[in-house]
């Protein structure tokens, strides 16, 4: 039995309780009486509603099960149905043309278009390994995958085949040829890389000298000018880094010395409250929050057994390059983080109101995913997610304006209770009816 403590008209499990006190609260500013406080009177004030626009989804699931009924064996009437989907107000008429805007959104939503994960927040390490997939080795996803056929010697079995690793090279080298294409001759024919006056010069298997056709998609490199370890292009908002070690195993077989081409990937990753995650209790939703609160503050790890080895799987540092005119600056090493919460039909028993009663669990997503974050709006820890200071929330499950309304009035009662400036928090809309996800907050709380 969930062991629990009386706060005002809450019993919260002891698990969560504990935590909030001890872990989260602490550095954010937010008090954990007054947090229990807010997250009541937000309770009293918007369950009901909660509630209501569940009773009216199951009035519309009445009515159109009855329909179906009713129909049943004859043929389908598209015309029909969607006439009587608009009449129960299932379907409504599209609004005038009309437009949004919000604020302090990090690059990785409003400029660089890139992959995004979706991963278990429950499972340390595979959220630490989706943060970490900001960048990823081209060599090893072409080599472990069938971009690259096996015909001609290039099996994958067994261990390193150096047929198959050839192929690979020369698939990398075509990628960068279109990518960051020199002015003369091809990636393949490149001997050397180095700067020379803040330019990138590359010397070719003939002795001649080129440059790149886009001198501008030169951006950076670790090492010497002369000899440098990586040279990083950016290409359509995107990083490519060329890494390079004459002694490497596969850097000995490039003219070049390259041993791998390294891409920035996964942009952004949502770490999942909801679709991934079966969190049907007090202990499950604790351990959600607190590998959520290592994500924020950079110290959640993750031991695993590899064979004899043994593995401590922790948030990558950002990547240090130089720049062509020799200043210092960073790229982040991990996605940037949205947190999808639980839809409004869902509730949990980690909180139990006056009645006894479960507590919308998407209420409660939101409140603890507020409070998780001020640690990185503060910069409590070691590693940054959001640099504009924003906090990122998926809502899924949604079904009309209503419900989109009530959400954005959540957030903003969330603002009002952890001293967040409004629009903070931001909504990613998930329409999962019409399968579109709209990544603003919308403005009409």
């Amino acid at each position: 039995m969930t062991e629990r403590t009386q706060v005002g008209n809450l019993k919260i499990a002891n698990v969560l309780y504990n935590l909030v006190k001890d872990k989260i609260a602490p550095g954010t500013g937010i008090e954990p009486d007054d947090f229990r406080q807010s997250l009541e009177q937000i309770l009293q004030e918007l369950g009901p509603v909660n509630r209501a626009l569940l009773e009216m989804r199951d009035q519309l699931q009445s009515q159109i099960d009855t329909w179906h009924l009713e129909h049943r064996g004859q043929p389908h009437n598209h015309q029909a149905y969607k006439a009587f989907l608009e009449q129960i107000g299932y379907l409504l008429p599209e609004g005038d043309d009309f437009s949004i805007s919000t604020c302090d959104v990090d690059p990785e939503i409003t400029e660089v278009a890139g992959p995004r994960l979706v991963v278990p927040v429950m499972n340390a390490r595979y959220a630490l390994n989706a943060t970490n997939a900001r960048w990823g080795s081209l060599y090893d996803a072409l080599y472990g995958t069938d971009v690259i056929d096996e015909s001609e010697g290039a099996e994958m079995s067994g261990g390193y085949n150096p047929v198959r690793g050839a192929k690979v090279v020369a698939y990398a080298m075509n990628f960068l040829d279109e990518s960051v294409p020199f002015s003369d001759s091809n990636h393949a024919m490149a001997t050397q890389y180095q700067l020379k006056d803040g330019t990138l010069i590359i010397t070719l298997a003939d002795g001649s000298t080129t440059t790149l056709a886009q001198a501008e998609k030169f951006v950076g490199y670790t090492g010497d000018a002369d000899n440098p370890t990586s040279i990083l292009f950016r290409n359509n908002n995107l990083h490519i880094d060329v890494q390079i070690d004459r002694n490497h195993s596969i850097g000995k077989t490039h003219p070049a010395g390259v041993k791998d081409v390294v891409l920035e990937a996964a942009i952004t990753t949502i770490q999942d409250c909801e679709d991934s995650v079966a969190a049907v209790d007090a202990a499950d939703k604790a351990l959600i929050y607190d590998n959520l609160l290592g994500l924020m503050k950079g110290d959640l790890t993750a031991v695993l057994e590899k064979g004899e080895k043994r593995i401590t799987r922790t948030l990558n540092p950002d990547r240090e390059y130089l720049s062509p005119t020799e200043e210092r600056y960073t790229l982040p090493s991990r996605s940037l983080l949205f947190v999808r919460n639980v839809g409004h039909l869902m509730t949990i028993d980690a909180v139990l109101d006056s009645d006894g009663n479960e507590i919308p669990e998407g209420i409660l997503d939101g409140m603890m995913t507020g409070l998780i974050a001020i640690h990185d709006i503060k910069n409590n820890g070691t590693v940054r997610n959001s640099k504009t200071g924003g906090i990122y929330i998926v809502k899924p499950k949604m079904h009309g304006p209503e419900e989109v309304a009530f959400a954005a009035t959540l957030f903003g009662k969330i603002e009002e209770a952890l001293n967040l400036k409004p629009f903070t928090l931001k909504m990613g809309i998930m329409d999962e009816e019409r399968r579109t996800s709209v990544n603003k907050r919308v403005a009409t709380s």
